[in-house]
């Protein structure tokens, strides 16, 4: 019985993965796909072409946001992109869930931005113990009322990583470590069994 478990098992380590992402891929192009929504209805690729062809509203969808890049880009773009989120800043709920959304998104997506900048060892959630989290940015408002030199770290949980807990430590009770913050992500959604396969790749024979 032993061969036919690790069959099994071998077969499910290549199956499920890829199964996993296809699942995601066929999601994400489905909703990409709802965009020739907006297409009058003539328009639509399977009118002219007679059929339906998944995938066509990745195309549009990147054609939109390529030609909302180009408009804000100059100074029409800017004043009617000034315009809108004037607009939306005056309705009561969208007014934080938009702004909160926005700040986020221009910190992780901007050039200059700096969403993580380090990846630290602090302890949590006891003294005893230590866990990943990443630097942040500590608002002035707040620095100048700690006593001491602060960071502001990102616990992420496990292994969904974009919940967590936000916190400020001392910097002399953090560790900061040589990895990459991608290398970190990777660490927390495995929960540390991809760098535990990444050692017993490096050495096979231990």
């Amino acid at each position: 019985m032993a061969p036919v478990r690790r069959y099994f098992i071998t077969g499910l380590l290549i199956w499920v993965p890829l199964g996993i992402t296809v699942w995601v891929l066929d999601a994400l192009i489905g909703a990409m796909d709802q965009t020739l929504l907006l297409l009058p209805e003539p328009w639509r690729p399977e009118v002219w072409l007679g059929f339906y062809l998944p995938g066509l509203g990745v195309l549009l969808t990147a054609l939109v946001i390529f030609l909302t890049g180009l408009l804000a880009a100059n100074l029409i773009g800017q004043r009617l992109l000034r315009f809108w989120e004037g607009l939306l800043n005056r309705i009561p709920v969208v007014k934080s869930i938009y702004g909160s959304v926005k700040q986020v998104s221009d910190t992780l997506l901007s050039g200059s931005g700096q969403a993580f900048r380090k990846v630290l060892l602090v302890r949590y959630p006891h003294p005893q113990a230590w866990s990943l989290a990443f630097q942040t940015n500590i608002p002035d408002e707040v620095a100048g009322r700690l006593e001491g030199d602060y960071v502001a770290v990102f616990i992420p949980t496990t292994p969904s990583p974009v919940n967590g807990f936000y916190f400020y430590v001392r910097r002399d009770e953090t560790i900061e470590v040589d990895i990459s913050v991608d290398t970190a992500l990777k660490y927390i959604v495995s929960m540390g069994v991809v760098s535990a396969a990444s050692k017993a790749a490096n050495y096979p024979g231990d």
